[in-house]
């Protein structure tokens, strides 16, 4: 099932640049994040609220909390460095660079989360990494 979420994610991710491209041609970068920001922020608080998940808020371990902080200050970095360089360069070029978070997030997991490193996890980072940089050039 992880699978299915995944290919969605990326999906809606790839949807997503589309759309901004399309939807920051005149307007400044950090503002459209915060536009995409609020709906962000009204769709997952409507679907812990129709689910009823609100009330696991009080659940939630001070290591948990201060890790998902934090998460959401690299995600907002994220995106507004995003939108800058969706509004000045084209997205044929910006969107694979973004996506070399995928080999960054593959060493950060195995550094920092001492997951398991195997040889199709090697091979398929540098291909990763040699179609960014074919992508880009």
């Amino acid at each position: 099932m992880w699978a299915i979420y995944a290919l969605l994610s990326a999906f809606f991710a790839a949807l997503t640049s589309i759309l901004a491209k399309i939807g920051i041609e005149s307007v400044n970068s950090n503002l459209a994040t915060a536009i995409r920001t609020v709906v962000v922020l009204v769709l997952a608080w409507g679907i812990v609220f129709v689910t009823g998940k609100h009330n696991d808020i009080t659940n939630i371990s001070q290591k948990s909390l201060l890790f998902l902080v934090l998460s959401g200050f690299a995600t907002g970095f994220s995106w507004l460095f995003y939108y800058k360089a969706l509004q000045i360069g084209q997205a044929s070029k910006v969107v694979p660079i973004d996506k070399f978070s995928v080999v960054i997030s593959m060493v950060m997991a195995f550094l920092i989360l001492g997951e398991t490193i195997s040889i199709k996890t090697i091979i398929g980072g540098a291909l990763i990494t040699a179609g960014t940089v074919v992508l880009i050039l």
